[in-house]
């Protein structure tokens, strides 16, 4: 998860503040079919459907995004993130419209990786776009781009194929078009020698609030980047076809002036400067919580300047913000209808209402912008329903509370466990999170007794979970390299590459400090090292509003809008600004699988074999995992761990893999005229990875030349970004 809010005023006194003229949108920039924007709002877990069903949704509790909602466009309640959810992963995989294998890191928030002494070291997920990663050491070092794709370069930027068309592109605190950081982000364009790395050294908070988390990337000869005093050239020195003489604005100093006649701030949604908390405030990014005053303030500032794509990111609302006047509350998280959740969601709803307001002033609306609104991570209330007083609250109404113990994720250090439970010290590193991926020092084969005994042991453990007050099992699935790749969770840098990956308790959240002694009491569930905090957390779920598609489709009453359309399976992957422009260009809707035609059904079918969640990848998560029903007789037996059981279940998997791949480049080519091209494989460092890369357990040979899809329709659009080219997710 990416803290700050302002209080609300009313929709009237917002629009006498800012007093918004007319946006008007670049002539060149034609994104066809009518539509004039884009208008992409990603949420920090924030809920279509109840977590308890006495209390209204976070949805719900916002009616005027859920009116907006309701009354147009589509709503896809059968919508899955990609494995891990996480922030980073799901955004990106948003941004870009490929699975997490395609563009470098496939776990979470962070990734691991077996640097060239095969030490197992973690590296954030946040980034900007063309950063590099130390995959060696200090005194060797191996520099590879974070965003890795198969060429071994950086994965091509998903504002390009925008840009390329005339159009600029916003970003408020959404993952990786902006800076990240001040250190080596402002390095990475601004120079290590720079003003604005010496801000960064003299006064950091200034500068997170100057550089972080905003930016706008111009087409050529924008007006926009001209009102700037410091535009910086777009370097993107890896991208397919070429890309020269574009643009940037990098941080609230630079963009501010540009889309606010001058002056160095943004107001908020209720006329607040868009500010961080420093004492006294600095005028710029707030940080990435930001409020949805903070965030949709911003978004129509740019809207009105003439930046017709934004991309913008909100605060979950599950979290305890502490916003000015809210009932106090000294958890960290809320349970479902406690009287400072709703108070925030009271929040969120009069900031969706000014800003709807602001925008149809504007003449912004469904009629020529394409929305997209949708959440990432895949949280859910971690504690007892049954527990919430008073019985039958719903928290509008009557709030609710919850006592000591009734609520919050239960943490634990596995180094620890494995000592207690199994007598295993083995060193390892994880990813931490409720699906930690394993990094064993000196990275063991995957048939080695060290992994291999490590998975057996990781399937046993026990904990003790205090929100029901009985011990549960610790791991609910394991996935090896082989069944990684059939998840598409193992990039194309063999250096970043898991052992395996334990699918955990989801009330769960795993370390690893590396620390084996004390040891944890008692040694049947290690439940002193079994630590309830008071967090909780929803379900991914994606609306999409403006397309064209058939009219009166999910429109629905009021029980149609709660649950979505359930029947259509989507994922995160299937929006890429490309497929954004296409889709609304196009009669057929090829990135939310809303295609017309007597094939639909068949598509749909085998589009869920290519996708984690989907079909393949949950039968083979079962199929893999050494406490599922199928195997348990092994493991019994202390045979699972043993390579000549081990190695035909992965070649049967590894042949899932291969069909599914086959099946999901024929079903590409079916829906859009694709080019082949094969680029050469990535290699920086492999001579050192030997521990991880046998083919035959990471199903390497599966990996196929990538298709460029080119999109379809004879639009004036088009033929601007014709000669676009961009790998394929397979």
């Amino acid at each position: 998860m990416r803290n700050l809010l302002l209080g609300a005023a009313s929709t009237a006194a917002a629009l006498l503040v800012f007093q918004p003229a007319v946006a008007q949108t670049t002539p060149r920039c034609n994104l066809g079919n009518g539509v004039k924007h884009v208008v992409y709002l990603q949420f920090d877990n924030v809920h279509l459907r109840r977590d308890n069903p006495n209390v209204p949704s976070d949805l719900e509790q916002i009616p005027s995004l859920l009116n907006f909602l309701q009354s147009n466009g589509a709503l896809l309640a059968n919508h899955h993130t990609p494995l891990i959810s996480h922030t980073s992963v799901d955004i990106v995989t948003s941004l870009t419209g490929f699975y997490s294998e395609k563009f470098g890191f496939a776990v979470g928030n962070s990734f691991g990786f077996f640097d060239t002494t095969l030490t197992p070291k973690f590296q954030s997920s946040f980034a900007y776009w063309t950063d590099l990663v130390n995959e060696g050491t200090a005194a060797t070092p191996v520099y590879v781009p974070q965003m890795v794709d198969s060429r071994g370069k950086v994965h091509p930027a998903p504002w390009v194929p925008f840009t390329r068309a005339g159009c600029d592109v916003g970003a408020f605190s959404i993952a990786n078009i902006e800076f990240e950081n001040t250190t080596s982000d402002v390095d990475n364009v601004f120079g290590p020698n720079s003003p604005e790395h010496n801000e960064n050294l003299s006064n950091h908070a200034l500068a997170v609030a100057d550089f972080e988390g905003i930016a706008i990337h111009c087409a050529l000869n924008s007006v926009v980047c001209g009102r700037s005093p410091k535009p910086k050239p777009d370097v993107l020195a890896d991208e397919p076809g070429r890309y020269s003489g574009f643009l940037a604005l990098y941080g609230n100093k630079y963009v501010a002036p540009a889309i606010n006649k001058g002056l160095p701030y943004v107001l908020d949604l209720d006329g607040n400067h868009v500010a961080d908390s420093s004492n006294p405030p600095n005028d710029g990014f707030p940080g990435f919580d930001p409020t949805p005053s903070q965030s949709l303030g911003y978004a129509v500032q740019m809207l009105e300047a003439g930046v017709p794509v934004v991309y913008l990111y909100i605060e979950d609302a599950h979290d305890n913000h502490n916003y000015p006047g809210a009932p106090a509350n000294p958890d960290g998280s809320f349970g479902p209808g406690e009287a400072g959740y709703v108070y925030q969601l009271r929040a969120y709803d009069a900031a969706f209402s000014k800003f709807f307001a602001r925008l149809t002033a504007d003449g912004i609306t469904a009629d020529n912008t394409l929305f997209v609104i949708t959440a990432d991570e895949n949280d859910h209330f971690a504690g007892s329903l049954a527990a919430a007083t008073p019985s039958g609250c719903d928290g509008v109404h009557v709030p609710c509370a919850y006592p000591p113990g009734a609520k919050g994720e239960v943490d634990a250090d596995l180094s620890l466990v494995f000592a207690t439970e199994a007598g295993n010290t083995t060193p390892f590193k994880v990813h931490s999170d409720d699906a930690p991926s394993f990094h064993i020092n000196g990275n063991p084969s995957q048939t080695s007794m060290t992994t291999r005994l490590l998975e057996v042991q990781a399937a046993r453990l026990k904990g003790f979970d205090p929100n029901v007050g009985v011990d549960a099992n610790v791991t609910q699935a394991l996935a090896d390299q082989a069944e990684l790749a059939l998840l598409h969770m193992i990039s194309h840098d063999p250096a970043r590459t898991p052992n395996f990956v334990l699918f955990g308790n989801p009330d769960y959240f795993l370390s690893a400090s590396g620390k084996t002694t004390p040891l944890c009491a008692p040694a049947s569930d290690a439940a002193s090292c079994f630590v309830q905090s008071r967090d909780n957390a929803g379900e991914p779920r994606v609306r999409l509003v403006g397309e064209p598609v058939e009219d009166g489709r999910d429109r629905g009453d009021v029980e149609r809008t709660r649950g979505g359309d359930d029947k259509k399976h989507r994922e995160h992957m299937r929006r890429s600004p490309a497929d954004l422009i296409a889709h609304a260009g196009d009669d057929v809707a090829v990135l939310f699988r809303v295609e017309r035609g007597a094939d639909t059904e068949r598509q749909q079918r085998d589009m869920q074999r290519d996708e984690p969640p989907g079909r393949e990848g949950s039968d083979r998560r079962a199929f893999e995992t050494p406490i599922s029903p199928s195997v348990r007789q092994y493991e019994s037996h202390r045979l699972w761990y043993r390579t000549p059981v081990f190695k035909p279940r992965s070649a049967r998997i590894c042949s899932l893999a291969r069909a599914r791949t086959a099946l999901a480049m024929s079903l590409s080519g079916s829906l859009r005229s694709p080019k082949v091209i094969a680029p050469p494989p990535f290699a920086a460092h492999a001579s050192t990875q030997a521990g991880s890369r046998s083919a035959s357990m990471r199903c390497t040979h599966i990996v196929q030349p990538s298709t460029v899809p080119l999109p379809r329709g004879d639009h004036g659009f088009w033929s601007s970004i014709g000669s676009w080219t961009k790998e394929r997710a397979l």
